[in-house]
């Protein structure tokens, strides 16, 4: 029963053997303790501040991603629009060009043909001119086989010139 009623020389022995543990601990052992517990605490403190610059930079680098991202579409987009203003640019010139061929073409075959149907013309004259002569001598032998008749022909075609 001494246990649950200690006497008072047990409780006086207990309570030096407790101050004097706790001188030796005060004197030795709680600034060691408090000195880990402060450098524990600046390398929390330390490290949660590097996390949250880490976050900020993060969300920084997170930002410029989004505006490099969107840059790259707008350039993207530029040259997708540069290109086709490019192809459609190409294709008017190819179709101005086309059309200025064709046109080449059929002013040249118009002329070809122009110049054909004056050649043809010209032969036909002349065929006929040919034939026309050839008509007139046939005729003017027949008519001025006589000798009187040629005199007669000669005077009339001098007073005309006349």
């Amino acid at each position: 029963m001494e246990l649950i009623t200690p006497g008072f020389g047990l409780i006086f022995w207990m309570t030096l053997a407790f101050a004097i543990v706790f001188f030796v601990l005060a004197k030795f052992a709680f600034p060691i303790i408090n000195k880990m517990l402060k450098e524990r605490e600046e390398k929390i403190s330390n490290a949660l501040a590097a996390a949250e610059r880490t976050e900020a930079e993060m969300k920084n680098l997170q930002a410029n991603n989004e505006v490099l991202l969107e840059q790259a579409q707008a350039e993207r987009d530029e040259m997708m629009n540069e290109a086709r203003r490019t192809r459609d640019k190409f294709l008017e010139e190819s179709k101005a060009r086309a059309t200025e061929e064709a046109d080449r073409i059929i002013e040249s075959a118009r002329t070809s043909i122009e110049n054909e149907r004056m050649a043809a013309v010209t032969e036909i004259k002349n065929e006929i001119a040919a034939i026309s002569i050839e008509i007139a001598e046939k005729i003017l032998q027949r008519e001025l086989a006589d000798p009187e008749s040629q005199k007669q022909y000669v005077d009339q075609l001098l007073k005309d010139l006349k």
